[in-house]
C-alpha cells in the first residue's frame, strides 16, 4: 500500500481515483505502509564500567501517518536510525558488561520506548529493535574467558571438597556403624555365655539334689533291693554298648547265662554296700558321694575284669 503527498497543494492522495492539476500538481512524496527493516550501522558504546564496545542491531518500524512522514520530518529513516543509536548508547551507559549480556531483552525494550516516544510526532511507530552483535575489546574477552575458567575451577575444587567430605562422612558413618553391631554382638555372646552358665549352674543344682534324694531313698525300707535292681539295669546295659563303640567285641565265657551276669552286678553292689553305715546326716551325705564314686570305679573293675575273662 502506498500513500503519496501532492506538491503544491500539500494534500494526501490515497487509493482511489485522485485528480491532479497539471503544472500545479505533481506527486511529491510516495511512502509505503509496510513494515520497513533498516540496519543500525555499527557503533562505539561506553558502558557502566568504562568498557567499549562495538554495537550494531536491527529496527523495524512502520508509518503511521503518511502526512507527517512526510512534512513532518526531511528523513523519517535517517531521523530513526540516528535515534535508534544514540538511544543505544545512552542505555548502554547505564549496565555493567556483564548486565549487558543478561538483560538484552530489556535493553531492546527501552530502545524501542524511546524511540516511539520521539518518533511520534513523525508518525512512525517502532514495532522492535534486536541487537544483532557485541563486539568486545580482545584484552577484555581474554580476562572474561579467565573469569570462566576461574570461575569452572572453583566450582570444581568445590564439587571436588564437597565429594571428599562425603567420602569422609560415609566412611565414619561406616566405621560408626561397624562398632555398634561389635558392641551388640559382643553384648549377646556375654548374654549367651551367662545363660549358659546358668543353665550348667542349674543343672549342678538338679545333680545335687538327685543325688540327695538318692542318698535319702537308700536309707529308706528296701532301699537296698531298689539299689540291686538299678545296679543291674546299668550293667546290663552297659554290657550290651560293649561291640558297639569299636569293632572289637567282647563276649564273656557264658553270654547266655542273663542269671550269672545279673548275680555278678548284685555282688559288686553288695561289695560296695559294706562301707561303714553313717551315723550322722552329714556323714550320710558325705558318705552317699563316697559311695557312689566307689560304685563307678568298682563298675570299671569289673568291666575290665569280664573284658581280661
Amino acid at each position: 500500500m502506498l500513500a503519496r503527498a501532492a506538491r503544491g497543494t500539500g494534500a494526501l492522495l490515497l487509493r482511489g481515483l485522485n485528480i491532479l492539476i497539471p503544472v500545479l500538481d505533481r506527486i511529491r512524496y510516495v511512502q509505503s505502509l509496510k513494515e520497513i527493516v533498516i540496519n543500525v550501522p555499527e557503533q562505539s558504546a561506553v558502558t557502566l564500567d568504562n568498557v567499549t564496545l562495538q554495537i550494531d542491531g536491527v529496527l523495524y518500524l512502520r508509518i503511521m501517518d503518511p502526512y507527517k512522514a512526510s512534512y513532518g520530518v526531511e528523513d523519517p529513516e535517517y531521523a530513526v536510525t540516528q535515534l535508534a543509536q544514540t538511544t543505544m548508547r545512552s542505555e548502554l551507559g547505564k549496565l555493567s558488561l556483564d548486565k549487558v549480556f543478561r538483560e538484552r531483552e530489556s535493553l531492546n525494550a527501552s530502545i524501542v520506548d524511546a524511540i516511539n516516544q520521539a518518533a511520534d510526532c513523525w508518525g512512525i511507530r517502532c514495532l522492535r529493535y534486536e541487537i544483532k552483535d557485541i563486539h568486545v575489546p580482545p584484552r577484555v574477552k581474554e580476562s572474561m574467558q579467565m573469569q570462566v575458567e576461574a570461575e569452572r575451577r572453583k566450582r570444581a575444587t568445590v564439587l571436588e571438597s564437597e565429594g571428599t567430605r562425603e567420602s569422609a562422612i560415609n566412611v565414619a558413618e561406616g566405621k560408626k556403624q561397624a562398632q555398634i553391631l561389635a558392641s551388640e554382638a559382643e553384648k549377646a555372646e556375654q548374654i549367651n555365655q551367662a545363660a549358659e552358665a546358668s543353665a550348667v549352674l542349674a543343672k549342678a543344682k538338679a545333680k545335687a539334689e538327685a543325688i540327695r534324694i538318692l542318698a535319702a531313698a537308700l536309707t529308706q525300707h528296701n532301699g537296698d533291693a531298689a539299689a540291686s535292681l538299678t545296679v543291674a539295669e546299668q550293667y546290663v546295659s552297659a554290657f550290651s554298648k560293649l561291640a558297639k563303640d569299636s569293632n572289637t567285641i567282647l563276649l564273656p565265657s557264658n553270654p547266655g547265662d542273663v542269671t550269672s551276669m545279673v548275680a555278678q552286678a548284685m555282688g559288686v553292689y553288695g561289695a560296695l554296700t559294706k562301707a561303714p553305715v553313717p551315723g550322722t546326716p552329714d556323714s550320710l551325705s558325705s558318705g552317699s558321694s563316697r559311695d557312689v564314686q566307689g560304685t563307678d570305679a568298682s563298675l570299671d573293675e569289673e568291666l575290665d575284669r569280664v573284658k581280661m575273662s
